[in-house]
């Protein structure tokens, strides 16, 4: 088996970036593809040209849209963990998993997954403070608080203005 072949199972092997972004703009829309992917060439001025553009100079950010390309549009599985470094156009993609129907989106159902996904890191992050502090709230200490000089200027450079 060559390597050509374990390719070819990957929608977007061939594909032109500039047909990837024509598709998801004809099928999502700008609007629908900033709430996705986050990325601002779909949200100030958006054009065909100026994403393509953006996109050809930003590794990540191409990388981003066919991540979306490939497991919102296509709806393929998501990829096993250790294939999350590989970039989606040299990962491969099993004979057995086929593209789908593209995943219908609102900008609402978006808005709400990425709430949810604030809600979940902020519900993280305060549990791993509660261990790290014995679930005790962290106590303020003396020596913790920042003395608050009432008479200095909030200028450093208010003296040596006044004295020229």
């Amino acid at each position: 088996m060559t390597d050509k072949s374990l390719y070819e199972n990957n929608p977007l092997h061939g594909l032109k970036l500039d047909t990837l972004v024509e598709e998801l703009v004809n099928h999502y829309g700008f609007k629908i593809l900033f709430a996705a992917t986050n990325l601002n060439c779909f949200k100030t001025k958006p054009s065909v040209a100026s994403a393509i553009k953006f996109l050809k100079k930003t590794e990540w950010a191409r990388e981003k849209l066919e991540d979306f390309y490939l497991y919102e549009f296509k709806s393929l599985p998501k990829p096993r963990l250790e294939e999350f470094d590989i970039s989606p156009r040299t990962r491969i993609i099993p004979s057995d998993q086929t593209p789908g129907e593209p995943n219908e989106l609102t900008v609402e159902e978006l808005e709400e997954q990425k709430q949810r996904r604030v809600e979940n890191y902020e519900q993280k992050r305060a549990s791993k403070a509660n261990k790290r502090f014995g679930g005790q709230p962290k106590q303020e200490r003396d020596y913790d608080r920042k003395p608050v000089k009432k008479d200095v200027p909030s200028d450093p450079w208010a003296n040596f203005k006044k004295s020229n």
